[in-house]
């Protein structure tokens, strides 16, 4: 589904992503684990073209992406979330699902109409489907992020520390979404810090460090290895 291929980029003097290869096989549920300015949020940003990477390449379905415009990156079937949610604030929940149906999933807006309202249904927003986005909650938010995603239909579908913040009920229920997400047939790589959500539903778990894959695999096997518990310190070596 995904290959990368020897991807870097620089900022300036700081090398953020290192030679970095990884391949996301087809039905797959990843989850990347790092801690902050590991390179996960430029890694996502390599993925979606919104940075082109100084060297490497990145493939989709077998395709050459690499200097591919996000907007087409999307509408070939990339979707992604955002860790600090991105609404049109003005606009219902619903006006902000089928904007991504339309845009991202290139269907009129007659076509996309009923496949927004089941998609908001799919992520538990069902009774907030004509409030405005700017205010819901925090999980409502995280939803809508999701909805938006799946409104595109999704063929790799990218979430970056969608369970940030929540309460352990509100991340049970975001894995619920998630879980049919996978059902419905999307590849997924999952960025997260909450390393307890991630061991329950991810297949694989990569740990990026310094730019680079340090730690690859089954979950126990990957959380088990001394280099990624001496990244996680502290508190979060704790919780491996």
């Amino acid at each position: 589904m995904l290959e990368l291929v020897e991807l870097s980029r620089r900022f300036g003097a700081l090398k953020v992503i290192d030679g970095l290869s990884l391949s996301v096989a087809e039905g797959d549920i990843l989850g990347v684990l790092g801690p902050n300015g590991a390179g996960k949020t430029t890694l996502f940003n390599l993925v979606l073209g919104v940075l082109a990477p100084d060297s490497g390449r990145i493939a989709f379905q077998g395709r050459d992406i690499t200097r591919m415009r996000p907007w087409d990156r999307c509408r070939a079937g990339i979707g992604r979330t955002y860790q600090v949610p991105r609404p049109f604030a003005h606009m219902s929940v619903y006006e902000n699902v089928l904007v991504a149906a339309v845009h991202g999933g290139r269907s009129s807006v007659r076509a996309s109409r009923e496949w927004a309202r089941q998609v908001v249904e799919l992520t538990g927003l069902g009774r907030r489907l004509d409030h405005r986005a700017g205010d819901l909650s925090l999980l409502d938010l995280k939803r809508l992020e999701l909805a938006k995603a799946l409104a595109c239909k999704p063929k790799l579908l990218l979430l970056d520390e969608i369970a940030g913040g929540l309460t352990d009920l509100e991340c049970d229920q975001l894995l619920d979404i998630v879980r049919n997400a996978r059902q419905s047939g999307a590849t997924i790589v999952w960025i997260e810090h909450v390393i307890h959500a991630l061991r329950r539903i991810a297949s694989r778990l990569a740990v990026l460090h310094g730019g680079r894959i340090i730690s690859a695999g089954a979950p126990d096997e990957v959380l088990a290895d001394p280099r990624v518990r001496e990244v996680y310190l502290g508190v979060e070596a704790e919780a491996l």
